[in-house]
C-alpha cells in the first residue's frame, strides 16, 4: 500500500492592524503590556490590532480586535497593504486605516497600558515596532499635505 508522505504546508499566520487618525491628523497608538515572552513587542507603542482567528479574514479580525481591545467601532475602514512582522510574531499583517474623533482616555482599554493620540512629528521619539513604523510612514506618505 502506498502512503502519501507529502506534508501539508501550514497556512501563513495572519493579523490585522488599524492606523486610526483624528480630524487633527494625529494617530491613535496603544502602549503594549510589558510581558516579554508572552506577547510580541512588549512595552512598545503600536496601532491597535491582532491575529486572525482560524477562518477569519483580516477585515473581520480588525473589527473584532478594535472592539475587544478598546470598545472602538470605526466606520469606513480601508485596507491599505500587507507587511510581515519579521522580528516579532512572524504574521503577515494587513494594515487598515480609518478615522475616529473621540476622546481616547474614556475608551475601555482591555489590553495594554494606554491609548493616546500623537502628532506624526512626535512618532520618532516613541519605541514602535519596525514593521509598524514602516506601515505608518508608508501610509503618511500617501496623505495630502
Amino acid at each position: 500500500m502506498h502512503q502519501d508522505t507529502t506534508a501539508e504546508v501550514p497556512a501563513t499566520a495572519r493579523g490585522a492592524v488599524a492606523i486610526i487618525t483624528n480630524g487633527r491628523g494625529e494617530l491613535l497608538l496603544h502602549l503594549r503590556d510589558d510581558l516579554p515572552g508572552v506577547i510580541a513587542w512588549p512595552n512598545h507603542w503600536s496601532v491597535l490590532g491582532g491575529g486572525c482567528d482560524p477562518g477569519e479574514d483580516p477585515r473581520e479580525a480588525i473589527v473584532r480586535e478594535l472592539d475587544e481591545e478598546a470598545g472602538l467601532a470605526v466606520t469606513g475602514l480601508t485596507a491599505l497593504f500587507e507587511i510581515r512582522d519579521e522580528h516579532g510574531s512572524g504574521q503577515l499583517i494587513t494594515f487598515f486605516c480609518g478615522t475616529w474623533d473621540g476622546d481616547e482616555t474614556v475608551l475601555p482599554l482591555a489590553e495594554g497600558v494606554k491609548l493616546q493620540f500623537f502628532a506624526p512629528e512626535h512618532l520618532d521619539i516613541l519605541t514602535i515596532p519596525p514593521f509598524i513604523r514602516d506601515g505608518i510612514h508608508r501610509h503618511l506618505a500617501t496623505r495630502p499635505a
